[in-house]
């Protein structure tokens, strides 16, 4: 039988329970709940990097010093969470994986599915939440040139790719990721971050739904689209945190940026792996 015992900090807290008779009893933490903790706190701390292996499961047996279905199931846990990928094979083993706005997309997109949620919800809270985080741009001391340098960079490809309907799209979405990934408040990051994914992957399909009926902006729309957006990259560098605001907004009401399928509900069809597709259905 496995024993609980502390490794590396691993929680051991216990927590009182009472028997038929009203007695208190002392309820111990599961052992794999306890090599879950650990793990799980490694990578978060970054002991374990983003995108490398966690130990062979023979070395982590001998650190523990548990048995192999407890630490299977340890692992299972943390994969459920997504911070492992497990691979299968002759080379496979269990792949970490920080989460990021990607991951934080795929458990938003589930929990508005799972509430019926429309596309335009997620339209309403980037119109709110958006101008905030390119305002905090403007405020950014540190990393400044770099950001400016890659939204320029972004600006520039999407006036050579305006009539390239599926790059200018893709560009387009990226100008408005990149501009959130810049804000240096990280929660905000995080969470608009997240929204950002969730409308890029609805942007793309209506993109190739529109190109398909005719019905995409025509180059005059694209034209202004790109305006606005040298207009936000002219804002970030004076630092005009209250000009930068009105522009994104402004910018998302006018551009069309928010396609007709608004009243279709979200639905995530995979999983947190990396190649989650998130879309929607009609009502």
């Amino acid at each position: 039988m496995d024993s609980v015992r502390p490794f590396h900090g691993a929680a051991t807290d216990v927590s009182a329970t009472s028997d038929t008779r009203g007695r208190k009893q002392m309820a111990y933490p599961r052992v794999p709940d306890v090599i879950a903790a650990e793990l799980r706190t490694r990578i978060i701390e970054g002991e374990v990097p983003d995108g490398t292996f966690l130990p062979k499961q023979d070395e982590l047996l001998e650190e523990f010093r548990v048995s192999r279905p407890s630490l299977r199931e340890a692992l299972r846990i943390l994969e459920a969470e997504g911070l492992l990928a497990v691979q299968r094979g002759t080379i496979g083993g269990s792949l970490v994986r920080i989460p990021t706005a990607e991951t934080v997309a795929y458990t938003i997109g589930l929990s508005l599915q799972s509430r019926h949620g429309s596309l335009g919800d997620i339209a309403v809270a980037l119109r709110a939440m958006e101008p905030l985080a390119a305002a905090m741009c403007a405020s950014r001391k540190d990393g400044r040139e770099e950001m400016l340098a890659e939204l320029e960079s972004i600006a520039a490809a999407s006036e050579n790719a305006v009539d390239n309907i599926d790059e200018f799209t893709r560009l387009s979405r990226s100008f408005h990721e990149r501009l959130v990934a810049n804000c240096p408040n990280e929660t905000i990051r995080l969470l608009v971050g997240a929204l950002e994914v969730l409308w890029s992957h609805q942007e793309s399909a209506w993109a190739k739904e529109a190109t398909a009926c005719g019905a995409y902006p025509d180059e005059a729309v694209r034209q202004s689209a790109l305006r606005a957006h040298r207009q936000i990259i002219d804002a970030i560098r004076s630092g005009s945190a209250d000009t930068i605001g009105e522009l994104v907004a402004h910018h998302l009401t006018e551009s069309g940026h928010y396609p007709r399928s608004v009243t279709k509900r979200v639905h995530v069809t995979s999983s947190p792996d990396g190649r989650t597709t998130l879309g929607a259905r009609s009502r």
